[in-house]
């Protein structure tokens, strides 16, 4: 196993990220008693205030989340901290093991 140089955030979405999520999945209800996978997203490596890495990233990551969704921006809410903690579970930590032998690969997604 290999260490890398990253922390992580475990991004899971809250009822209200589901009951905004629901106006555009017709097939599929969601809520917060479902099964449904979280997002971990790799941050810097060594943090000591977890609400400054948040305060960081959080636009980053709320966006990336809403177009999972949508990509239509004027279906989005306004984004903000306080409505980030309000739809969204964050899990942080600092330890990011790579138990495979193969290269990992990078691809950008904006």
């Amino acid at each position: 196993m290999k260490i890398v140089n990253r922390g992580f955030l475990i991004v899971s979405p809250k009822q209200p990220f589901f009951d905004w999520a629901n106006n555009f999945e017709e097939d599929i209800y969601f809520d917060e008693n479902d099964e449904v996978e979280p997002t971990i997203y790799l941050i810097e490596e060594d943090f000591i205030e977890t609400e400054h890495v948040i305060k960081s990233h959080y636009k980053k990551i709320f966006l990336n989340e809403l177009n999972m969704v949508t990509e239509n921006v004027d279906d989005h809410p306004k984004i903000s901290e306080e409505l980030f903690h309000q739809w969204f579970h964050v899990i942080e930590g600092t330890t990011v093991l790579d138990a495979l032998q193969s290269d990992l690969k990078r691809f950008d997604i904006d």
